[in-house]
């Protein structure tokens, strides 16, 4: 089976967050896929979190190299599409990415972010519990 999966399930396990062992159980022979944005997200949520004094330079770098072994297929989205999602629900469009690759793919989200898996919901689209 596939899911598509969000920066913040990446996030939870390469900084082995609260959450980490929910994510590791659900994807468990689970075929990963993501929109291309999906580096990009994690850097930047990566660098956001040492702003915050959670992670030093070393461990931004040590993160970042864990979550690119972790392996994901990453695709491409229609862009005019997921800013349709963003400006419909008024969300990020990062998030309306993962939102219109389930869509695009027929596929479940598997999440972190409740709001994020409420817009999933009402767009119809399955979401991992």
């Amino acid at each position: 089976m596939e899911l598509v999966a969000d920066a913040s399930t990446f996030l939870a396990v390469v900084l082995n967050e609260n959450d980490r062992d929910w994510v590791v159980n659900k994807t468990v022979g689970q075929r990963i896929i993501s929109p291309e944005v999906l580096p990009y997200e994690i850097g930047n949520a990566l660098i956001a979190v040492k702003r915050k004094g959670r992670l030093s330079d070393r461990e931004v770098l040590r993160a970042l190299e864990i979550s690119q072994r972790i392996s994901v297929r990453l695709v491409s989205v229609n862009l005019y599409d997921a800013v349709k999602i963003a400006v419909r629900f008024n969300i990020y469009t990062y998030d309306a990415y993962y939102l219109r690759c389930c869509i695009e793919n027929e596929l479940p989200l598997i999440s972190l972010d409740g709001r994020m898996c409420d817009v999933a919901i009402n767009l119809g689209i399955k979401v991992v519990e």
